[in-house]
């Protein structure tokens, strides 16, 4: 009997299979989309090969300090005079129409604000380690988003959505450009925290697995004990281990094959090869063991109050320095002060204050700097209105910063209000903030994509511009 015409043409399951891949490799393809990222080969699949951006990129890393809580820009960077000479009086116009809690009157700033460095920028005495390196940094006080709670903010910060599980933009920024060292993850994570989203904060979600960070530790355990689990296999040799992983690999492309899609098992074959590599490099690169005793003391581990978050500076910059592409540090989970402000942020600028400088002028003496984008801030910011002796969550207007990978060095931009409770000049939106931060990595966030349940999904989602006026050139 003649063939029949449908008989002729193959099966969507046939071509799958001959073409040796799964859905998890093809999607990668949306990179290209006309702009220049080649899509991988399925005959020589390497998802974390380095790849060209789109344009010309500032930077080649980044380096996120994010200090989980909230930290008061008006109690940091954003200097407000009038708050100070209306303190305990009714702020002057309409509060949010949503608000986390209610909250009083005006409070001015417990600390003073000077202003540093040649460029004049304002900081208060929070930060004096800081302050010292106020000309390398690109301050930008009009932040804004939408959510008021700590799990929404902390998700549309990583994320950019509050409401759905969506890629976190170290896995968008490893998707898109892969990462200098095969040997380690492109995607790093220290002591990050297990509340407010979790692990959905440094999740890959639909993107393939390959690209998740990979966590040191997590934030209740100190950063001298903070480990990659299970980094060393003391009971096989090397050539043991290659064959054993090399049986198992047959195994599942026999698996995958017979299956035809299964992101999960490409995944997991993946971190399989990774792990392998990993325990030549890893072990060596985390350890701080060979660093000088002036290093040390320079990030603060010689003293108690700093040793923790200077030392996962340390490890940021190690890593960094080894050709991994997104090293995220936190300092979990200590700024949410709606009492006791004075005390608590003062307890927490000591912890950090140190650290950041002494990573940022390591990294300047390195010649890292100039390619390392490094980025502060937390969720949101405070309000200036008082909630007993703290400050409520602020979404409206608050400030981070950024040094380093091709930003303008000593500048400020954008402005809250006289109080500093809304953004209202030269506004950035959390998408803006992630649509800069792709450009100064060389990615245009409009062609990074990736598709997925029938549309293409991309960090900034359908939203977010460049903000050029904070590039250097």
């Amino acid at each position: 009997m003649d063939a029949q015409p449908h008989e002729l043409r193959p099966s969507r399951r046939k071509l799958l299979l001959a073409g040796g891949t799964g859905f998890g490799l093809l999607a990668f393809a949306g990179l290209a989309h006309g702009a220049g990222l080649a899509a991988r080969r399925a005959d020589a699949p390497n998802p974390l090969a380095p790849r060209a951006g789109h344009f010309r990129p500032r930077a080649k890393r980044v380096i996120f300090l994010f200090m989980h809580g909230g930290p008061s820009q008006i109690d940091t960077f954003d200097h407000k005079p009038l708050l100070e000479r209306d303190h305990d009086k009714p702020l002057p116009f309409a509060k949010p129409r949503i608000q986390f809690a209610q909250t009083g009157n005006l409070m001015k700033s417990p600390w003073k604000f000077a202003q540093h460095g040649q460029s004049g920028l304002w900081a208060s005495e929070l930060f004096p380690e800081v302050a010292k390196h106020i000309d390398k940094l690109c301050i930008v006080k009009s932040l804004h988003g939408t959510n008021e709670a700590h799990g929404g903010a902390l998700l549309a910060l990583h994320t950019g959505s509050d409401t759905f599980v969506r890629p976190s933009m170290g896995s968008w920024i490893v998707y898109g450009l892969g990462t200098e060292n095969q040997n380690l993850p492109g995607f790093v994570t220290i002591c990050p925290t297990l509340g407010h989203g979790g692990v959905n904060n440094w999740s890959s979600a639909f993107l393939p697995g390959v690209y998740q960070g990979t966590p040191i530790g997590n934030a209740s355990v100190p950063a001298k004990d903070a480990v990659i689990r299970h980094l060393a296999n003391k009971h096989w040799t090397d050539a043991e281990q290659r064959a054993q992983l090399d049986y198992l690999a047959s195994l599942n492309k026999d698996h995958l094959e017979a299956r035809v899609a299964d992101a999960a098992l490409e995944a997991r074959i993946q971190s399989y090869e990774l792990a392998y590599r990993m325990q030549s490099e890893a072990a060596g690169v985390l350890s701080i063991e060979d660093e000088s005793a002036a290093t040390k003391a320079l990030y603060g581990l010689d003293d108690k109050t700093t040793e923790n978050f200077g030392r996962q500076c340390l490890m940021a910059r190690r890593l960094c320095e080894s050709g991994v592409r997104f090293v995220q540090v936190t300092h979990s989970y200590k700024w949410d002060q709606h009492g006791n402000l004075k005390n608590d942020h003062e307890k927490n600028a000591r912890e950090v204050d140190k650290p950041i400088a002494g990573l940022l002028h390591d990294l300047d003496a390195r010649g890292l700097l100039d390619d390392t984008l490094v980025l502060w801030g937390g969720e949101f910011g405070r309000t200036p209105t008082a909630q007993g002796d703290g400050r409520d969550h602020n979404p409206h207007g608050f400030t981070m910063w950024m040094a380093g990978g091709g930003m303008k060095r000593g500048f400020s931009f954008g402005e809250t209000d006289d109080y500093g409770f809304y953004a209202v000049k030269d506004k950035v939106h959390i998408h803006d903030l992630h649509a800069t931060m792709l450009a100064a990595l060389g990615i245009d966030h409009e062609k990074l994509t990736y598709r997925w349940a029938g549309r293409d999904f991309r960090l900034t989602d359908v939203h977010g511009r460049v903000v050029e006026e904070l590039f250097a050139s």
